[in-house]
C-alpha cells in the first residue's frame, strides 16, 4: 500500500527549486547588510586595500568613535529621537481621536468626512503648495515642521476605525452608564483596548519618522534641527564626507577613519534603533494588521 504523503520526484523538483530561488532572493537582500557592518567594523586604512568581504580583517571601533565623538552627528541623532518619540505620539493620539469620531454610526455627515480624506489619498497639491503652505504658517526651520504637517493621515485613519467598529458596543455602554463621557470612554475604554493597532500605527509612523530626510532638506535650513538622516544624505550627496573626517580628526580621536568607513559606520548606527525596536512590537503588529485585513 502507497503511502499519500510520498512525494513524486517533480514535487520535490520543484520545492527543491523554490528553496533555492528563495535562499538566492535572501542573500541578495541581506549580504548588502551584512558587508556594511562587515566595513563599519573595520579599520578604516584598511579597508581601503580591499579584499574584504565576510568579516572584518582589522577589527577596530574607531569608526564609531569618531561618530559618537562628532558634536554633529550627534546633535542630529538627538533630533531624530526626539521628533519621532514626539511624533509617533501626537500621530498616534489625533488619528485615533478622528478615527473613533468618524466610526460613530450617529456622526453628523460621516461619510461626507470619509469621501473627503478618500480624495486626499489619491489627489496631492504637490510639493509647491506645500512649501508654500507651511512659510505661510511659519514653520519653515522650526521643530514643529517636523510634527504638524504629518499629524494625521487618513491611511492610518482607515486602520484604527476598521479596528474601532469591532469593539463590542456593550463597553461604551458600560462605560455611559457609569456616568462617562465621549473623552472619557475614548481614554479609558477604547484606547486601552487598542494596542494592538496602536503598536502597528506608531511603527509605521515612528519607522517613516526614523527615515525621513526629505523635510530636512526642503524646509529647515538650521543645521542643528536638521535629522540624522538629512546629516547622513548631505554627507553622501555634497561629498563633504572629507571636511567630517578633518574635523574629527582634528578632535584627536583617530587618524585611522576614512570618509567610507565615517559613512558606513553613521548608516549602522542610524539603522539600529528601528531593528532593535522592532521585535518588541512585532506581536502588535501583526495582531493589528490581521483585524485590520481580516475583520474589515
Amino acid at each position: 500500500m502507497f503511502s499519500i504523503n510520498r512525494r513524486t520526484k517533480g514535487e520535490f523538483a520543484f520545492d527543491l527549486v523554490n528553496n533555492l530561488v528563495m535562499l538566492c532572493i535572501c542573500f541578495i537582500t541581506l549580504y548588502p547588510i551584512w558587508y556594511v557592518l562587515v566595513i563599519a567594523f573595520n579599520d578604516g586604512q584598511d579597508a581601503m586595500l580591499g579584499g574584504i568581504y565576510w568579516w572584518p580583517r582589522v577589527f577596530s571601533l574607531k569608526n564609531f568613535q569618531a561618530v559618537f565623538n562628532n558634536s554633529g552627528i550627534m546633535t542630529a541623532m538627538w533630533i531624530t529621537v526626539a521628533k519621532t518619540l514626539i511624533g509617533v505620539v501626537a500621530h498616534v493620539f489625533f488619528t485615533a481621536m478622528v478615527a473613533y469620531a468618524l466610526s460613530r454610526k450617529d456622526l453628523i455627515g460621516g461619510k461626507f468626512y470619509i469621501l473627503m480624506g478618500t480624495i486626499t489619498m489619491i489627489f496631492s497639491g504637490g510639493l509647491i503648495p506645500t512649501f508654500l503652505l507651511i512659510r505661510d504658517l511659519h514653520m519653515l526651520d522650526k521643530f514643529i515642521v517636523y510634527i504638524i504637517p504629518v499629524l494625521f493621515s487618513f491611511f492610518d485613519l482607515i486602520i484604527f476605525m476598521t479596528f474601532f467598529r469591532e469593539i463590542p458596543d456593550g463597553l461604551e455602554e458600560a462605560a455611559r452608564i457609569d456616568g462617562a463621557n465621549d473623552w472619557s470612554i475614548f481614554l479609558r475604554v477604547v484606547l486601552p483596548v487598542s494596542m494592538p493597532v496602536i503598536a502597528t500605527i506608531a511603527l509605521f509612523h515612528g519607522v517613516y519618522q526614523w527615515n525621513d530626510y526629505f523635510t530636512g532638506i526642503i524646509y529647515v535650513n538650521n543645521e542643528l534641527l536638521q535629522p540624522i538622516q538629512t546629516f547622513l544624505y548631505r554627507v553622501v550627496a555634497q561629498s563633504s564626507s572629507n571636511q567630517m573626517v578633518v574635523a574629527v580628526q582634528a578632535s584627536a580621536v583617530t587618524k585611522t577613519v576614512t570618509s567610507q568607513s565615517i559613512k558606513l559606520a553613521t548608516m549602522v548606527v542610524t539603522t539600529l534603533p528601528i531593528v532593535f525596536a522592532y521585535p518588541f512590537l512585532q506581536r502588535y503588529f501583526v495582531k493589528g494588521m490581521m483585524i485590520g485585513s481580516i475583520k474589515g
